[in-house]
Formats: C-alpha cells, sequence, structure tokens
C-alpha cells in the first residue's frame, strides 16, 4: 500500500520524475539523485514497506536479484567501476533517511569518495559465539512470529 508522503511511493505511482533503469510488477530501480558515483541506482519495491522488518521475504528476494542485476549490468556499462557496492540502510541509526526500503547499487573505483568508518578489529571467539548466539535467538522468534519455518534448525557449535 503505498504512504502518500514516501517520495518512493511518488515514483512507483509515476508522480515523482525518475530516470528508471528497471521497472517490473515488483520493484522498480532508478538512478539517485545524489549519486555517491556516476551509475548510483536505487532498487526499490513498489509496496510500501519502512523497513526490513516490514519487507516480505519474496519481495525482498526480488529487490535482491535486480540489484544484483543492476551492478553486474553497471561492470558492462561503460562507466568507471572498478567494483560495486550494494548497500541497504535500515533504520536511522543505519542513516537510511528515505523510509522505504531500498538498495544502494553503485560503481566504485580507486579514490571515489565513499567510505564507512568502524572499528574493524578482530574479536574473540567467545564474544563472537555469544552474538550468534543472539542472531540465532531473533531467528528464531522470526519464525515463532511466522509460525514454524522451513529454515533449518541451528545449533551451538561447540
Amino acid at each position: 500500500m503505498p504512504n502518500d508522503g514516501c517520495v518512493f511511493c511518488g515514483i512507483v505511482r509515476g508522480h515523482v520524475a525518475a530516470s528508471v533503469v528497471h521497472e517490473d510488477d515488483r520493484v522498480v530501480a532508478f538512478m539517485d539523485l545524489s549519486p555517491v558515483t556516476p551509475g548510483h541506482v536505487l532498487v526499490v519495491p513498489k509496496s510500501h514497506a519502512e523497513g526490513l522488518v516490514d519487507l516480505p521475504d519474496d519481495l525482498g528476494v526480488r529487490v535482491w536479484e535486480v540489484g544484483h542485476r543492476v551492478g553486474r549490468a553497471l561492470r558492462l556499462s561503460g562507466l568507471r567501476c572498478e567494483g560495486v557496492t550494494l548497500f541497504l540502510a535500515d533504520g536511522e541509526a543505519a542513516f537510511q533517511e528515505i523510509f522505504h526500503v531500498h538498495l544502494h547499487v553503485f560503481p566504485r573505483f580507486k579514490g571515489d569518495s565513499f567510505r564507512i568508518d568502524a572499528n574493524w578489529r578482530v574479536h574473540e571467539r567467545r564474544v563472537l559465539d555469544e552474538t550468534a548466539l543472539a542472531v540465532r535467538g531473533g531467528l528464531a522468534a522470526l519464525d515463532a512470529r511466522a509460525g514454524g519455518s522451513d529454515s533449518p534448525a541451528w545449533t551451538e557449535q561447540a
């Protein structure tokens, strides 16, 4: 269902101009107005979903499929493209600015301006195992919400 205040829903409905590179019945992909590099594309589901928690699995798969195809196309486009970044920000803390799920797909090259600054130190196995346990708990909660799942049951590794 479209959200009247959402610019991406406006693009989907044809009320807001966009330079479209792909469209099908479920997603639209168009050029970002403020590109990181020339060729920066956004892949957007046509149905409004603010974040990942609102995005049905099958639609997320379709967004990824189109993003993957666009990324491959960038390599063949003639644009400067030594690599490709696929980036999805979910929530304000992750720097999401438009609250309609969207996957950024953009060419990368040596010296471009895109950076992610973080503490990339290696963590101890104990800490990683504890974190993995918490993530598995989240996956179990998703399965319980859905009333079961065909996904494999994850067990703690020794």
